[in-house]
């Protein structure tokens, strides 16, 4: 059986396929606009009674909120732009997820950009995030400087695992790059390694370049010259993985002895992992192996693979504190302009002792 507002709806309506407004909810409600935008929102008072006759009418009318006027009048989307510059890196994808799943606790859509990489892309995207009027965007990753002039009005932004140098009312949150790279190095050489060879690519991206000082300072504090023929780079269009397959490839080739290889991300890692064992190199008896994330890839492998653990649900869930707190209307605190989020080494069969290889 109907319920008397849904008749009312019915006779009101007909077979008529206009949009119900709130107005027609108001009125079919028997309460007042401002009522009926109470219980749309879920603020202010009102009784349970009214709640449950409101959202009948709602229901059974079909009433679907303009959001988008309501974007226009308020300056509020309830939306947030998340920018990544490769999503099915697998460190990548469990920041989005993560950032999503707070956001959407909050009452938050968000629009998730895969910028391939591409500065064209992520200044396109820059723009269309704009159009639909977020209210806050996330860039991860990605190059060093922010292509804010494509805006036109300010916008909180966080940035994750990188520091902008045009911007410098951006919130910068990353993980101790510099000590995950020392710790990497020095597990190396710890387990007896004199000739470790390192896998980059991006150089300038901050992440990367810590990573590469922090491997760089445990060469020169065990007492290692640095060898700039083992710094090893991929090329811009390759995979992780192909590129370091690619690289260790050529460094067997030209007979440059090595004895450790830090790979600084997982896929890295495993590439260079790859091409020993196709050369019948053994690991971790003849080489040593660490990379940077771990990444499920770490886990699955075989022997499985030491590396450096980044706090995935620390890292977003400061990136969402800010952020809604700067959508709220709130400032940016000198204490939140860079948040460096502690790394852990995680040793596995790539660097341990045959005894202890998992």
């Amino acid at each position: 059986m109907l319920s008397m507002a849904a008749e009312k709806v019915i006779l009101v309506m007909g077979d008529e396929k206009k949009p119900v407004t709130i107005k027609e909810v108001a009125k079919w409600a028997n309460v007042s606009i401002a009522t009926v935008s109470r219980v749309i929102n879920n603020r202010g008072h009102y009784s349970e009674a009214t709640r449950t006759r409101v959202q009948s009418v709602i229901n059974e009318s079909g009433y679907a909120a303009n959001n988008s006027a309501k974007s226009l009048r308020m300056s509020k989307s309830q939306t947030v732009g998340i920018i990544v510059p490769d999503i099915s890196n697998d460190w990548f994808s469990k920041i989005v997820f993560e950032l999503e799943r707070i956001f959407f606790e909050n009452q938050y859509s968000v629009f998730i950009c895969n910028t391939s990489e591409s500065e064209d892309k992520e200044e396109a995207y820059f723009r269309s995030l704009e159009s639909k009027l977020v209210d806050g965007i996330i860039c991860i990753s990605g190059r060093e400087v922010l292509p804010t002039n494509t805006t036109n009005r300010p916008i909180p932004i966080i940035c994750i695992d990188r520091q902008p140098k045009n911007f410098r009312d951006v919130c910068c949150i990353e993980s101790d790059h510099f000590r995950g790279g020392y710790l990497a190095t020095k597990e190396l050489i710890d387990e007896g390694c004199t000739r470790i060879a390192i896998i980059i690519k991006h150089e300038s991206i901050s992440a990367t370049a810590l990573r590469y000082k922090g491997y760089l300072q445990a060469l020169e504090d065990g007492g290692i010259p640095h060898d700039s023929g083992l710094d090893l780079t991929i090329d811009a269009d390759s995979t992780n993985n192909e590129g370091a397959q690619r690289v260790i490839d050529e460094l067997i080739s030209k007979e440059i002895p090595f004895d450790g290889i830090f790979g600084t991300n997982d896929w890295r890692a495993y590439g260079a992992m790859t091409s020993l064992m196709a050369h019948g190199i053994r690991v971790p008896e003849d080489v040593r192996i660490i990379g940077f994330d771990d990444s499920p890839i770490a886990v699955a492998c075989r022997p499985s693979l030491s590396t450096i653990h980044q706090d995935v649900a620390c890292i977003a869930h400061e990136a969402s504190r800010i952020l809604l707190h700067l959508m709220s209307g709130g400032c940016l605190e000198e204490s939140d302009r860079q948040i460096m989020v502690p790394v852990s080494l995680i040793r596995r069969g790539t660097t341990c002792s045959h005894k202890l290889r998992a």
